[in-house]
């Protein structure tokens, strides 16, 4: 089955750094665009980040612009969210999703809209906290 994995969360004390990796298993990231989504305890699913098939336009949450950015090797098959500044409220399960959207001319972007994605990983978990 086509599916998602996510590493790279841990605990970090506020204002820290941790960068989370995405890697398929059983496909290639080519030709998808893959997002971040994160959901906290009681809390709705929040798009984070995403990013296009190429890595040539991506999109952020007003909650964490300059502060998180996504980048992708597609050379190593691998999509990253780098996130810096880390806050309490960043702290949330973490998830990376993928759908098939080769490319500007296929449709609508996916955005970040969970709806709009196919594929998904386990989640990693990420605590902000002192």
């Amino acid at each position: 089955q086509l599916r998602l994995v996510e590493s790279g969360g841990g605990l970090v004390q506020p204002g820290g750094s941790l960068r989370l990796s995405c890697t398929p298993s059983g496909f290639t990231l080519d030709w998808h665009e893959v997002a971040w989504f994160r959901q906290a305890p009681g809390k709705e699913r929040e798009g984070v980040s995403c990013i296009s098939s190429m890595g040539h336009s991506t999109n952020y949450a007003d909650s964490v612009k300059g502060r998180f950015t996504i980048s992708r090797d597609n050379d190593k098959n691998t999509v990253y969210l780098q996130m810096n500044s880390l806050k309490p409220e960043d702290t949330a399960t973490y998830y990376c999703a993928a759908t098939f959207h080769p490319t500007t001319g296929y449709g609508p972007e996916p955005g970040l809209y969970s709806e709009n994605y196919s594929y998904w990983g386990q989640g990693t978990q990420v605590t902000v906290s002192s």
